[in-house]
């Protein structure tokens, strides 16, 4: 893996190259034309992870490049220590806390001592939470030092280490978007799954709100729901929404978000979107299902925020029937390989680019899906 080269004057060519490269590949498919956003051409990033390495008295923050090896091509074996003092990627407020905490670190035998990774999790309204983990226990005398550093640097601080979790008072951040004219609020929970570039997914935000904008007689089904990140800001352009999501964390996060919200027409259901495909076609029961009171629910816009692997068969199928689908993707590759089997019954009637991760091959895509007339 190479670190990414930040160099803001060449942004616009390397999202134009990005979009040359989309419209290419979705050709085939004849969407109408391609919406761009783009992204801070740097300090976009509002997490990030590193290693800390050890060289004497010293540490520092470092990443690995993976070297080539014969024939141009990369040796995962193969690894150079990369130093950073300094990241350009990352938020500014990563960039402002990385000396300090490091000059806190070299200070402190016991709170460097085994350390390995740092874990920064910041957000657009100024919140900062910093994960130490360890290749040793953590006891009082690392708690009661890292509680002073906490108080000094103004941020939050859990401590990592094998089969333990220490919060010392938060194992969360707020985020604060502004998003068509409303700010939402975001519990964003430290090591589980949040959008890495706020700019960004206000972007998306925005795009999504606007492509379902009129939909208040019907309701919204949404799959991989996450932390709620959509089903917040779209709940308003529905009568009601049922979300799902399988990881309990970001289930309990989605739920304090509506609450925080002030939202009260959406559900968040722990359930595999394999396990609610079943329950929709009335294929699975039990009491979870019975809650939901699917019966009541008039379902006409699906919304689907997949893995990078997509969706198998058998979920493109489901979404089928679905007068109109907004797919939110992380893989333009599996993306393209859905739409084989979803553009048999819908066409494309937005199409925009997300770019999410500038200066990496990466690209977000979406997708708004009608079915043809019959």
């Amino acid at each position: 893996m190479s670190l990414p080269v930040v160099d803001p004057a060449r942004y616009d060519q390397q999202l134009e190259a990005k979009r040359e490269r989309i419209v290419r590949q979705f050709a085939p498919f004849s969407p109408p034309p391609l919406e761009v956003l783009a992204s801070p051409p740097s300090h976009y990033r509002q997490r990030c992870e590193f290693r800390i390495w050890h060289e004497g008295d010293d540490l520092f923050y470092a990443m690995f490049e993976t070297q080539e090896a014969e024939g141009d091509t990369e040796d995962p074996r193969k690894k150079r220590v990369v130093r950073l003092d300094q990241y350009p990627v990352a938020s500014l407020q990563i960039n402002a806390l990385m000396p300090r905490l490091r000059e806190a670190l070299l200070a402190s035998p016991t709170l460097r001592h085994r350390l390995f990774q740092v874990e920064f999790l910041t957000t657009l309204s100024g919140e900062a939470l910093v994960t130490l983990i360890y290749h040793r226990p953590l006891d009082e005398a690392w708690e009661a030092e890292a509680r002073a550093l906490q108080s000094q640097l103004g941020i939050f601080i859990i401590g990592r280490s094998r089969k333990q979790r220490l919060v010392l008072e938060r194992d969360h951040v707020w985020e604060r978007l502004d998003v068509d004219g409303r700010s939402f609020v975001y519990q964003q929970v430290e090591n589980s799954f949040t959008q890495p570039n706020a700019e960004i997914c206000r972007a998306m935000l925005v795009w999504a709100r606007e492509v379902t904008r009129g939909s208040q007689d019907h309701d919204l089904v949404e799959l991989y729901c996450g932390n709620g990140n959509f089903t917040v800001a779209l709940a308003e352009n529905f009568r009601r929404v049922l979300a799902t999501e399988i990881s309990r964390t970001s289930v309990a996060s989605a739920r304090e978000n509506l609450a925080a919200n002030g939202i009260d027409n959406a559900v968040i259901g722990r359930m595999s979107a394999e396990e609610f495909a079943e329950a929709l076609k009335g294929e699975k029961g039990g009491r979870r299902v019975a809650e939901m009171g699917l019966e009541t629910y008039d379902f006409a816009t699906i919304l689907v925020d997949p893995p990078r692997a997509g969706l198998d068969d058998v979920s493109c199928r489901q979404l089928s029937e679905y007068p109109r689908i907004v797919y939110i993707s992380c893989s333009p590759d599996t993306l393209a390989r859905n739409l084989e089997t979803l553009c048999r019954t819908h066409r494309i009637a937005r199409f925009a680019l997300f770019d999410q991760f500038p200066w990496t091959h990466h690209c977000e895509c979406g997708v708004i899906l009608e079915r043809h007339a019959t």
